[in-house]
């Protein structure tokens, strides 16, 4: 509940960001470096913009750049995991090569370097960011597949005729989800940490508002105005931290509901059968 509730005030404030702020967040409000009062709840910065305004916007930029890295990657990452585990044999040895070539990669050099060569628009960004974030969803929707594809169930279903399609979709995804979200789940976090970064570094798109720009500025002001840096430093801390809890939680629940799901069958195996007895003759 408590990853949940951070997660949901992160989100709102993305989604509500112009009925909560209204107006543009670069523009000057008031006087510059300014205390955080009643008129302005997080203080100004140094050139007079209102900070909570700021913050506000910032969590919309995050919540955009995680929700495409998060599709994209997952889409990439499930898709080669279930394809290499379900085919195995030199599909499994290509795909995983070409992972394992992308994990080789130090991640955030690359997005340095693309960054730097193709610009720093919010589009790019994405793209970059989930080009580099779905190996791992790969390698462990791999692992789960490999686990699944040969047990029973699976095998009664290809005996009847079941085609592949129809054997992904209603045996094996459903297996693969519940750890793949536990997965997804932090790689947000991850992007969450490395947009701000980005941003921090001055490799971030400077049209839209985000916390990582917020600290980098707040640098010259730590002595005379603490506000600018303590207050998107703790929008961070609050974004992750919530997202790092659901997915804690979640994988806590995946593995009850698993361990409840094995006794029931074993129960079930040494449940006596129901079935009336012929007399012998």
């Amino acid at each position: 509940m408590a990853g949940l509730t951070l997660s949901m005030l992160v989100v709102v404030a993305g989604v509500l960001a112009d009925v909560i702020s209204p107006g543009d967040p670069f523009r000057t409000v008031a006087d510059p470096l300014l205390a955080p009062s009643s008129k302005h709840l997080m203080g100004t910065d140094n050139l007079g913009r209102d900070v909570f305004d700021a913050v506000i916007h910032g969590a919309r930029t995050s919540m955009v750049v995680v929700t495409g890295v998060v599709v994209i990657a997952s889409l990439i990452g499930l898709t080669v995991g279930i394809v290499a585990g379900y085919r195995g044999g030199w599909v499994d040895d290509l795909l995983m090569r070409i992972t394992e070539l992308f994990q080789s990669v130090p991640r955030f050099f690359l997005v340095l370097l693309i960054v730097a060569l193709f610009g720093a628009g919010l589009d790019n960004l994405i793209y970059v960011l989930a080009l580099t974030s779905w190996p791992t969803l790969a390698r462990v929707s791999r692992a789960e597949v490999l686990s699944v594809r040969d047990r029973d169930y699976v095998e009664a279903a290809r005996s009847i005729g079941a085609t592949d399609r129809r054997i992904l979709l209603r045996h094996v995804l459903p297996n693969v989800l519940p750890t793949a979200m536990v997965i997804i789940a932090l790689t947000g976090s991850r992007i969450i940490l490395l947009e701000a970064s980005l941003a921090f570094l001055g490799l971030g798109d400077p049209t839209v508002m985000s916390w990582g720009y917020l600290v980098s500025n707040a640098q010259r002001f730590l002595r005379v105005a603490w506000w600018m840096s303590v207050f998107p430093g703790l929008a961070i801390a609050v974004a992750v931290l919530g997202i790092n809890l659901m997915s804690d939680a979640l994988n806590d629940v995946l593995a009850a509901y698993s361990k409840g799901a094995t006794k029931r069958v074993r129960r079930r195996r040494r449940r006596p059968s129901l079935s009336p007895q012929l007399p012998l003759a």
